[in-house]
């Protein structure tokens, strides 16, 4: 970290967010370079197409991502890990259990604890002496339930309990059995981790939440970085940034742009107002809108061309039929011919890595 600013025009600080993501013409080579440098992937189940943490593999390596090399990453080689919602990078795993350690619960969730200490005492007693474990093979024997009024958990409090426990390091996850998974104990999970103090693992993991950004607002809920990195200024924007040293010293070696289609829930999409700001692109998941209101469609990709956000891909996988359904290309601008055919040529490929056809819906 130096106390240099350096003074960025838009152009490049959009190309170092791009190259950060490895959406730039040079394609990662595996799963296990892409984790290492966006650090988190991020789990979700919804998949008009497919699920995120495959489109978000197979957005950054193409054709030569296969499904089975996440399972693999994580379940046997152990390269990659998942806490919290995401698939994560192995190196940040002293990092990730320092904090989790160190973690104080808010108000409501360290009374709940308080409140079902025998049941949490319960289900590490199980897993401990049966683990690994699914949820639904640990009987709830809690006394108090949790008040859900997202409706996030069923009447089950297992998965409740399971989830507070991890982040306190006293569980983790160690596979999945389809989408459902496979819990035991922390000190099983996490055996032979190097310890790390508080402090010195927060500042790990900013400077690499900076990494995967190349570039963030200083001061951001969004993209939390501190002071990793080096202070920059950025033409036509007001705010205070942090700047991957790395990814400035590399902005000259820039091998280009490329199409990318990313899921709604990319890392590259995360930080809406560094969107907007940088991209002049605002975006909106219409997924919990009511239907009626939704404009652009229930779960549409992003298409990013370049270092422009230049429409939305709304389609969906017919699973029963086995082709994508494209329902519309909604363009902001009108696309270049040039253009129009590489996105047109990045959903054929999309399809065919999904291996069926395109249908265009009249």
């Amino acid at each position: 970290m130096t106390d240099h600013v350096h003074q960025l025009s838009r152009d490049e600080a959009r190309r170092i967010a791009v190259r950060a993501q490895l959406l730039d013409a040079e394609r990662p080579g595996d799963v296990v370079e892409v984790a290492e440098q966006l650090g988190t992937i991020k789990i979700d189940p919804t998949a008009t197409i497919v699920p995120s943490e495959q489109t978000i593999l197979f957005s950054r390596i193409g054709w030569g991502y296969e499904p089975g090399q996440l399972v693999s990453a994580v379940e046997r080689d152990r390269t990659l890990f998942e806490y919290d919602g995401h698939f994560r990078a192995a190196s940040l795993l002293p990092a990730t259990v320092a904090r989790m350690r160190g973690r104080v619960l808010r108000a409501q969730a360290a009374g709940w604890l308080e409140a079902n200490a025998r049941f949490r005492a319960d289900v590490l007693v199980r897993l401990r002496a049966e683990g690994p474990l699914l949820a639904s093979q640990i009987p709830d024997t809690s006394q108090v339930a949790h008040r859900d009024e997202a409706g996030w958990y069923g009447s089950n409090q297992v998965p409740r309990m399971l989830e507070l426990l991890s982040h306190l390091g006293e569980v983790g996850i160690v596979a999945r059995a389809g989408r459902q998974r496979v819990w035991d104990v922390g000190e099983r999970v996490f055996a032979g981790v190097p310890d790390l103090g508080f402090d010195e693992a927060g500042a790990v993991l900013d400077a690499r939440r900076l990494q995967a950004a190349g570039i963030a607002r200083r001061r951001s809920p969004w993209t939390p970085v501190s002071e990793a990195g080096d202070a920059a200024t950025v033409e036509g924007s007001t705010w205070r940034w942090r700047v991957d040293p790395a990814a400035l010293a590399a902005l000259g070696d820039d091998a280009g742009g490329r199409v990318a289609i990313l899921n709604p829930y990319d890392g590259m999409l995360f930080d809406r107002p560094r969107l907007t700001e940088l991209f002049d692109f605002e975006f909106v998941l219409e997924q919990f809108k009511p239907k009626a209101q939704r404009v652009y469609g229930y779960f549409a990709h992003p298409i990013l061309v370049g270092d422009r956000f230049v429409g939305l891909l709304d389609a969906a996988l017919d699973k029963k039929k086995e082709n994508l359904v494209v329902t519309a290309v909604h363009e902001f601008d009108d696309l270049e011919p040039e253009e129009r055919e590489m996105v047109d040529a990045e959903i054929s490929d999309l399809a065919e890595w999904l291996v069926v056809p395109v249908i265009r819906a009249t």
